[in-house]
């Protein structure tokens, strides 16, 4: 047992440092790509016809959308190498502060979020905060269509661990693709219908299976999506898992 833990340790280290690697290394040639074809649109925009202003266009728009790419795989290769540490979380203070930032005036007059009694956890209040940003954000995100955004923010108990679920009434996902939910760069919607690059649920993933939690949720298309994660409660240690 002990053989086959160190040899997944070291498996994942090799492919952690691959991709930081080749995705910092992608870095440079993006950007000579991006730099030049500004370059064209700034200075030769009068040369081209409709069809190469279109083409020169969707060369820049999909460098930006490959940057952005890249900058999520960096991050979340990096998830991996970040030692956590272990304090209490005041999860009731970490959740405010977050819906604050996250938050906008016009989007809060169309939004009814319910946050029920959040209990403490112990884990990274950093690493942990992110698993919020992500689970709220897609709440926001995934029911902006809805005349009215509806969204629940509770906790319980269960097996000395704390779970905390992000609950909306968004459009939802189909059950039978949930194998895909929380790969990365897996995405089940269009990026035409939905903005973002399908890696927020993968970190998620990521960070709690760090604090030797689960997260999993639960949906019906058209009728709303929970994400349940779980932590150690407050009063337990938390021990680092190698994932």
């Amino acid at each position: 047992m002990a053989e086959r833990t160190a040899k997944l340790r070291e498996s994942i280290e090799e492919l952690e440092s691959f991709s930081y690697s080749v995705s910092h290394d992608l870095r440079a040639p993006l950007r000579a790509i991006n730099g030049n074809a500004r370059i064209l649109e700034e200075d030769y925009l009068d040369k081209f016809d409709a069809d190469g202003l279109s083409a020169l266009q969707s060369i820049i728009r999909n460098s930006v959308k490959m940057g952005t790419l890249i900058d999520d795989l960096l991050a979340f290769s990096k998830l991996g190498r970040k030692n956590i540490t272990d304090s209490v979380i005041d999860m009731m203070a970490l959740v405010t502060s977050t819906m604050e930032e996250l938050i906008a005036e016009d989007i809060q007059n169309r939004t009814e979020i319910n946050v029920g009694i959040l209990p403490p956890a112990r884990g990274d209040q950093s690493l942990i905060k992110q698993v919020w940003i992500n689970l709220i954000s897609n709440a926001l995100k995934y029911s902006k269509n809805r005349t009215k955004t509806k969204i629940k923010i509770s906790a319980y108990e269960k097996d000395d661990m704390m779970v905390y679920y992000v609950k909306d009434n968004g459009v939802g996902f189909d059950m039978q693709y949930y194998d895909k939910l929380f790969g990365v760069f897996q995405r089940l919607h269009s990026a035409e219908e939905f903005e973002g690059t399908g890696i927020g649920l993968a970190n998620v993933q990521k960070i709690v299976h760090r604090h030797n939690g689960t997260v999993w949720a639960e949906s019906i298309p058209n009728e709303g999506a929970c994400f349940y994660f779980s932590l150690p409660h407050g009063q337990s240690s938390l021990l680092t898992s190698i994932l």
